[in-house]
């Protein structure tokens, strides 16, 4: 199972840099880091709601599964 965080288009798409997005959601940018790059193991709801708040966006937007194959979900 693979879940693809989409921080950065988001951020791109917000001109807003890691550095402020980092303070904006009380977090450091190392740990931005880890979620960009899919090596967080788990996500507290707290920061999950800062971040939909700050992005303005909902989780879905935020996160895909992507299956371990490549392939497309099933349905």
């Amino acid at each position: 199972m693979a879940i693809v965080i989409s921080i950065d288009r988001l951020l791109t798409e917000r001109g807003m840099s890691v550095g402020a997005f980092a303070d904006a959601i009380g977090i450091t940018p190392a740990n931005v880091a880890v979620l960009k790059n899919g090596r967080a193991k788990a996500v507290r709801f707290t920061t999950l709601d800062a971040i939909c708040r700050v992005l303005d966006c909902q989780p879905g937007d935020l996160l895909q599964w992507v299956p371990d194959d490549g392939g497309s979900p099933s349905a």
